[in-house]
């Protein structure tokens, strides 16, 4: 049974891309199709906001494939990027496709090591990310990315701040600003016009996604950053202790008032595993604080709980 083109335009034409979830014929994502005899290539392109999901796609879509098509002896799928770039959201213009703040409601709990590891890895995966230190009086992103010395941010002639780069990841920081030993005493109004600052007048480039690391509690960055832009959603870290737990659902109660989603939950310190003898020794008590919340009487509207050692 020889190969219809037509009928692999259709098969084609059922895949959805995964960032916008539209056909990629009617997005014109599909570069090529490639027939030799029983033997199919196709080159699908995906943009880097779904850097994470190509291998799941390109899996998927050959799977489609052969389902669609039994005639085809082999099926294969080559990824290339599909340029898509971000249009300006909010009051301040931000260009980027997915804004994500990290908060924990406590401080402690390892809050700003999970927004950097997000950072990190969504940048191995191809996106082009921006890392935003909101903790004003308690930046740690510098020191935990090694760029505490990397000194002031400098200005362009568009009278736009350059953020620091660490390894190609662009970082905001109050810690670029003041010294280590310093402490920064403001008010609502001056917090508020720091971070509009931070957002408007740094020079991300055309983001992906920007990570935003929280500072603990509940109080005016949630609402700066809910006027400011729509925000994709909230990631709220905690650590299996009760204290911790407390703090977690003040957080998550206070994202949901601003009408920031809840994406999840990431029980940080859940375990430490020996390498000598590998046992695991639950160091900070029994990791169930978290996971027993998602499992609770309203579990419908609690978030989905990671676990990290």
């Amino acid at each position: 049974m020889s190969l219809d083109e037509s009928q692999i335009e259709a098969a084609l034409a059922e895949i959805k891309d995964p960032e916008t979830g539209r056909s990629v014929t009617k997005t014109q994502q599909v570069q090529g199709v490639q027939i030799d005899g029983q033997d199919i290539v196709v080159k699908l392109a995906l943009t880097t906001h779904s850097g994470p999901l190509w291998e799941e796609t390109k899996t998927a879509c050959e799977e489609h494939l052969r389902a669609k098509l039994p005639a085809a002896d082999s099926v294969k799928v080559e990824v290339a990027v599909h340029e898509r770039p971000p249009v300006p959201i909010g009051q301040i213009g931000l260009k980027a496709k997915s804004v994500i703040a990290i908060g924990s409601g406590k401080g402690g709990v390892g809050k700003s090591t999970v927004a950097s590891s997000v950072a990190l890895a969504l940048k191995r995966f191809g996106c082009s990310v921006g890392l935003m230190d909101a903790d004003v009086y308690g930046p740690s992103i510098p020191h935990l990315l090694g760029i505490s010395d990397a000194g002031r941010p400098a200005v362009s002639p568009e009278n736009k701040i350059q953020p620091i780069l660490a390894n190609g990841l662009p970082v905001m920081s109050m810690g670029f600003l003041v010294p280590a030993d310093e402490a920064v005493v403001w008010r609502g109004p001056m917090l508020h016009g720091a971070i509009t600052q931070f957002l408007r007048d740094t020079d991300w480039g055309d983001l992906d996604y920007l990570i935003i690391d929280m500072p603990p509690g509940t109080g005016d960055i949630a609402l700066t950053l809910s006027q400011s832009l729509p925000l994709t959603g909230a990631v709220v870290v905690c650590t299996p202790q009760d204290v911790a737990l407390l703090d977690a659902v003040k957080a998550i109660v206070m994202f949901r008032k601003v009408n920031i989603k809840v994406l999840g939950m990431v029980e940080n310190m859940s375990g430490f595993v020996c390498p000598d003898c590998d046992k695991r020794h639950d160091i900070f008590g029994q990791p169930d604080g978290c996971s027993s919340f998602g499992r609770s009487a309203d579990h419908d509207r609690h978030p989905r709980t990671w676990r990290r050692r």
